[in-house]
């Protein structure tokens, strides 16, 4: 298994991320202050980087050096470009593409990655921050389809919705408070299936702009699913209507 690499120091941060590494994301200790240090918050910012505050403990663990309050871990895939994926898509082939609204767990995002892998998702679609990293973990729990589909970075999910839409492909996202069911919507046609984060689901000012929302029927006490698990039973009503 690919093992996350970690790079550590501020001067070898903001170069990195000057460069244009594929950075995961930077971790600071807590409280840490000086003029670098804003340098780093403020190029992290700008690159629309995740940034976690952390304590001393953390940092040591992950950097076997003098780390100067300053850790990043280098994503092991090459992000893509969603509207150049979308240009070299046939959109006359129904393509499936799959947009992930804040899920932050990394053994839900490499099921989920999984399970779109495994049913023929063009690319996937997070936002550069509030979403889960590609790690370890990640990629153990994606059984290695990490290295197998497109994951684009876009700033907001509603940017990518709306391009997903000028490109003529329909947007359908899961919430549990809608009357509509999944298996009442046409998905054999180029869609994408929206997926909200663990805690709160679909973000509402993303939900303002979908085509449609539905909901998977519940027969049990418990209100919800994982979201891995909702994500998978979706996906694969896609590919039911499409055989």
């Amino acid at each position: 298994m690919e093992k996350t690499t970690y790079i550590y120091g501020i001067r070898a941060i903001i170069e990195a991320i000057e460069s244009k590494k594929e950075i995961a994301k930077v971790y600071l200790l807590k409280d840490a202050d000086g003029v670098l240090m804003q340098q780093l918050k403020n190029t992290a910012r700008k690159n629309n980087i995740a940034v976690s505050y952390v304590p001393v403990e953390k940092l040591d663990h992950l950097a076997k050096g003098n780390h100067q309050g300053a850790a990043a871990s280098i994503s092991p895939v090459k992000f893509h470009n969603l509207e150049t994926v979308l240009e070299n898509t046939d959109i006359e082939i129904n393509p499936l593409f799959l947009l992930l609204d804040g899920v932050t767990d990394v053994r839900n995002f490499g099921a989920i990655i999984r399970t779109a892998e495994c049913t023929g998702v063009k690319a996937i679609v997070v936002s550069e921050k509030g979403s889960a990293p590609i790690n370890a973990a990640t990629i153990k729990t994606s059984a290695g389809a990490v290295f197998n589909i497109p994951i684009c970075k876009v700033n907001h999910i509603k940017d990518a919705i709306y391009l997903l839409q000028a490109f003529g492909i329909k947007s359908v996202g899961a919430n549990e408070k809608t009357s509509n069911l999944l298996y009442d919507v046409d998905l054999n046609i180029p869609v994408a299936i929206v997926m909200g984060s663990e805690d709160r689901g679909i973000n509402p000012s993303t939900l303002k702009v979908l085509d449609h929302i539905v909901k998977l029927p519940m027969q049990g006490d418990i209100a919800s699913l994982n979201v891995s698990v909702a994500c998978g039973a979706m996906l694969y009503e896609a590919v039911r209507q499409r055989l």
